[in-house]
């Protein structure tokens, strides 16, 4: 319901000679009560890499936004039939793609959710007209040939991807070495590319500069990561671009760096050889989505080495999930975690005493936290 900025002055209603004064009222249209206003930018650029659970919890914020109703985790996890913690991970993946900020207390519980403007959230897409002229200003291709939705500025974001026009996809197509690096990123890829997909690569290649080989070798490493999604791609390609790579040799240094973070974690756990696809999902979900330090994950895994032979991963994710939600930071946070968790332990003791005494302070009692954590 939208209410205008219009109102009715004091109205005197006269019958006879009797008038009773009409209390001051607002003019307002009901025209979009019963629907939910949905930004094409989403659809355009969001939508597609969000998982179910993901969309059902930002358009369930858009439709109680519009209405102006208040809603709650709990509430938001027996609508959809999610767990809490479910929509905990939703909301924390909107937030780290820019599209709603998360308020705390001090005891870091939510308190608060603000849905950002998209025009704000830096997509090229999503962007104001206002930065078009900047942006065509320092353009790889003639600002003539730039479309009005091209957006950002040169100086602040140098590898902003333009919106290319269809006239300048059909240029693109027909270059001589075109025909030859379309086909290979098809048969990486497994399937023919779209237009906007197209575009990806003459954004590699335009703005990025990156060579037909550099360009081969992105595609071919993000694929045997188990990632074909362009947005994905583009992310890496940016990455590389900002760390100067040129070339398929320097790529391949620079991703080694990476993966030894994750054969690190590997061997924290007392795993040998590549991880399978569900311990990546752990381990990209401790370094990204929770933004873990090795530092932190290490002393997770060396705590989980300590509790269990089974199900390290599992137990892993407990223990780092659960300083997550303690608002755990820097590893000096995991103290003040230890000291809570001894306090409870302390004021819980049986007057017969505890056959875990002898333990430091900051020692958990690891045959009960592993039945805890691993039956949540």
């Amino acid at each position: 319901m939208f209410f205008s900025d219009i109102f009715i002055k004091d109205m005197l209603l006269v019958r006879g000679k009797d008038a009773v004064i009409m209390p001051r009222l607002k003019i307002y249209k009901d025209e979009n009560a019963d629907k939910t206003a949905i930004a094409n930018c989403f659809i355009d650029e969001y939508m597609k890499d969000a998982n179910d659970a993901q969309l059902k919890v930002y358009l369930y914020l858009l439709r109680m936004f519009q209405a102006g109703l208040a809603t709650s985790v709990s509430d938001i996890a027996d609508k959809f039939n999610l767990t809490e913690k479910d929509v905990i991970r939703s909301l924390k993946y909107w937030e780290k793609n820019s599209l709603i900020t998360l308020d705390y207390d001090d005891e870091q519980t939510l308190t608060g959710i603000r849905l950002r403007d998209l025009r704000n959230t830096g997509s090229a897409v999503c962007s104001t007209l206002e930065d078009t002229a900047k942006k065509a200003a320092s353009a790889p291709l003639k600002s003539s040939e730039m479309s009005s939705g091209d957006v950002g500025s040169a100086e602040n974001k140098p590898f902003v991807k333009p919106v290319y026009t269809p006239d300048q996809l059909r240029e693109f197509k027909s270059r001589e070495n075109t025909s030859q690096l379309l086909f290979i990123a098809e048969s990486y890829i497994g399937r023919p590319l779209t237009p906007s997909e197209m575009k990806s690569i003459l954004f590699f290649t335009d703005v990025l500069k990156f060579s037909d080989d550099l360009t081969d070798y992105l595609i071919q490493y993000c694929v045997d990561r188990g990632k074909k999604d362009f947005k994905y791609i583009e992310k890496v390609a940016v990455s590389w671009a900002e760390q100067g790579i040129t070339t398929p040799e320097q790529a391949k240094k620079c991703s080694a760096k990476y993966d030894r973070s994750v054969y690190t974690i590997m061997n924290e756990l007392g795993k040998s050889g590549s991880p399978t696809l569900r311990e990546m999902e752990f381990i990209n979900r401790w370094t990204k989505d929770y933004g873990f330090s090795m530092d932190i994950i290490t002393e997770a895994c060396e705590r989980t080495v300590l509790a269990t032979d089974r199900h390290r991963f599992e137990y892993a994710e407990s223990i780092l999930s659960s300083w997550l939600r303690a608002g755990v930071h820097h590893k000096s946070d995991i103290s003040r975690i230890d000291n809570a968790y001894q306090q409870k332990k302390k004021s819980s003791k049986t007057a017969s005493g505890n056959r875990f005494n002898q333990f430091a302070q900051n020692s958990y009692d690891f045959s009960a936290l592993e039945k805890e954590l691993l039956s949540n």
